[in-house]
């Protein structure tokens, strides 16, 4: 599975910015898309992740403020980053699950500045 992620750059404090992901390959029908984010000296961690079936889980920095979603069909999917903060600058890293293999995207940088 080959992923590309799109939609990263610099916004202001309080804009917004839409990150989208497009899935490639092997796929098949149970799988999560999320996105993860890390900046330097931390460890990457959850922003946001959407299972096939549509659940939905948030890291507690994006609850309130971002949605994640995916088009099937499309085999993509976005987030939306909304309200968003200096604290919300790092590389945003799309992901990919199924039958227990894990895959990344190539991270696109987010960078929340006046």
């Amino acid at each position: 599975v080959q992923l590309q992620a799109s939609g990263g750059g610099l916004v202001q404090p309080g804009g917004s910015l839409r990150l989208s992901c497009a899935a490639s390959g092997r796929i098949f029908g149970a799988n999560v898309m999320g996105w993860y984010r890390q900046t330097p000296g931390n460890q990457r961690e959850l922003v946001a992740k959407i299972l096939s079936n549509g659940a939905t889980d948030y890291g507690a920095s994006a609850k309130g403020r971002f949605t994640i979603s995916r088009d099937h069909a499309k085999k993509m999917a976005y987030l939306q980053m909304n309200s968003l903060k200096p604290e919300d600058t790092a590389v945003y890293y799309c992901s990919f699950q199924q039958r227990g293999d894990g895959y990344w995207g190539q991270g696109t940088q987010v960078t929340v500045s006046s």
